[in-house]
């Protein structure tokens, strides 16, 4: 019988230096502004008031930066991790230009690094990512890394481990144009903190928490045409379960981080980020930042903050046990760079 369906890529598939054009094309608008802020307890004011944003001096008020991240990624999973077993990794993102209602985002990816795992059965991807809007711009740029199931144990693929840096460096951040944050409004973004008053090493328990719900996760997975077996097909997986999408891990957490970092207004860079363990409905989301670095912009009255964010069910501040490895209930450990008011 002839087959015109896709499958998915297995390990053996991938060619190093490979680029890889992904389909489909999405348009993005305000509905999926709403539907973002429905899903989770996202707030922060550039990205909720075209008045306030323009008051920051943009033209108006863009779409969340993790919105326009799920939809680049989105369409990646067809061709990268529609067999994904997980999603290991992410560095070198940064975000490269706003993304306004309107606008066409399409992807494409780069193979960067291929080796296979000391069980045979898989091997680790690593691509690198970019999103492009309707003018061929690029929005957004990051590397990820996955680890995908091998059709045939027999096969040998050549190694290649990419060598990545450790963090995006401060002068490499792109501030959005005109930003300008010299009239911030503290009163309206919903907390006095400036730049000035985080200290590197300062822990802050964002206190609330957000109980996954199997609906919601699916919902939002859809959303992005995000594909991948493991977050709708219980059968992908020994123990029957729905594999949350960790995107929507990432987005609460940010969205949870507002409280205490209400005026860290927009994400410029990922460093790095690992999704120490999976994700069930019916767990409980929490969430905590460290403060890792600070620096200056060339943007009137913008700082920078390197932020670790936490997503767990566990207590604030803990991490990592004796032996190094993340603890069980950590669920995230995603470090970024945002941009606040000095």
């Amino acid at each position: 019988m002839a087959t015109k369906t896709n499958p998915g890529r297995f390990f053996e598939d991938y060619r190093l230096g490979e680029v890889i054009v992904h389909a489909v094309p999405r348009t993005v608008g305000a509905g999926e502004r709403a539907l973002y802020h429905a899903l989770y307890p996202a707030r922060h004011a550039v990205y909720s008031s075209d008045e306030f944003a323009r008051a920051a001096g943009l033209a108006a008020s863009p779409l969340d930066d993790l919105l326009a991240f799920h939809v680049v990624f989105g369409k990646t999973v067809p061709d990268v991790s529609l067999n994904a077993v997980a999603n290991l990794g992410y560095a070198e993102g940064r975000w490269l230009r706003p993304v306004w209602p309107g606008d066409t985002l399409r992807s494409q990816s780069t193979v960067i690094g291929l080796k296979e795992t000391s069980s045979g059965a898989t091997g680790v991807v690593w691509v690198r990512t970019v999103g492009l809007n309707q003018r061929d711009e690029a929005v957004l740029e990051y590397v990820r890394w996955v680890m995908v199931r091998k059709r045939r144990r027999e096969v040998v693929v050549p190694v290649t481990v990419p060598d990545l840096a450790a963090s995006v460096a401060a002068a490499d951040l792109l501030v959005p144009a005109g930003l300008d944050f010299t009239r911030y409004d503290f009163a309206l973004a919903g907390e006095r903190h400036r730049w000035g008053d985080y200290a590197v090493g300062e822990v802050i328990d964002h206190v609330d928490g957000v109980t996954v719900e199997e609906a919601e996760h699916m919902l939002a997975t859809r959303a992005w045409q995000n594909t991948s077996k493991v977050h709708f097909d219980v059968s992908q997986r020994e123990d029957g379960r729905r594999l949350i999408y960790g995107g929507h891990v990432i987005s609460l957490a940010r969205a949870l981080s507002f409280n205490g970092l209400a005026n860290a207004q927009m994400i410029v860079a990922l460093n790095a980020g690992a999704h120490a363990n999976p994700c069930f409905a019916g767990d409980t989301v929490r969430a905590w930042s460290e403060v890792l670095d600070r620096a200056e912009t060339s943007a009137p009255g913008v700082g920078a903050l390197r932020l670790r964010l936490v997503a767990t069910k566990g207590a604030a501040g803990t991490l990592q046990g004796a032996d190094g490895k993340y603890l069980p209930e950590v669920l995230l450990d995603l470090d970024y760079w945002a941009l606040l008011p000095m």
